[in-house]
């Protein structure tokens, strides 16, 4: 069964994800990318979509594909069986707790996939935004690099996605994606400083891209 859904899972990216966000979306680098050559790894990126994790997927070679895991809320993806499927053996997310009660630490499996040598997808946003603009970013981020300091964090700010298929609706749009990279961060001694350095390079990010503000 593991590997019939590793096989899907190629299809699905090679046949479906890769010609949509190619040909249908289309990319627009605003300047050199800067992505993991190998796990472990930590993209960091805004969220508008729920086309943000297909496109930065689709940014790495199909041999990572088996390392990268999206962190996505559980309560979520895992809200019926059918969706919990494709999460899980198709996105290949790595479901965490939102429950501010829960008992157990939600970073321990990010952690334990770092250790494991995966590249993670992060949204400090937590759940998606209106377009173009860029909300609080959560603590958790910052908590996980401390964790885990010698994994690199590399920052990826994306426009035009949260146009292309907003947070609820279901039909897409064709509307050209801007993307801006960032040099990788490390950790380097306080949570409140790396989460402040974060923040700072979303800002910069956001004004290389230097696109219009949608009504």
């Amino acid at each position: 069964m593991k590997l019939i859904n590793h096989t899907l899972r190629l299809l699905f990216f090679i046949v479906i994800v890769r010609p949509l966000v190619k040909i249908i979306i289309g990319l627009n680098y605003r300047n050199l990318p800067s992505l993991p050559k190998s796990g472990p790894g930590i993209i960091v990126a805004n969220h508008n979509s729920h086309l943000d994790t297909m496109v930065l997927i689709s940014l790495l070679p199909i041999r990572l594909l088996s390392q990268v895991q999206p962190v996505a809320a559980a309560d979520y993806f895992l809200s019926n069986p059918i969706k919990a499927w494709f999460a899980k053996s198709i996105i290949g997310i790595l479901p965490i707790s939102r429950e501010k009660s829960c008992q157990s630490d939600p970073l321990a499996d990010c952690r334990s996939a770092l250790n494991d040598g995966k590249i993670l997808i992060f949204f400090p946003e937590g759940s998606r935004g209106e377009p173009e603009k860029l909300t609080e970013f959560k603590f958790g981020i910052a908590k996980l690099a401390s964790q885990c300091p010698e994994v690199p964090v590399y920052p990826i700010y994306m426009h035009g996605l949260g146009k292309a298929l907003p947070k609820g609706k279901f039909v897409l749009v064709p509307f050209f994606c801007d993307i801006a990279f960032h040099p990788p961060l490390l950790f380097g001694g306080e949570r409140r400083d790396f989460q402040n350095a974060l923040v700072k390079t979303f800002e910069q990010l956001k004004d290389k891209v230097k696109a219009p503000s949608w009504d």
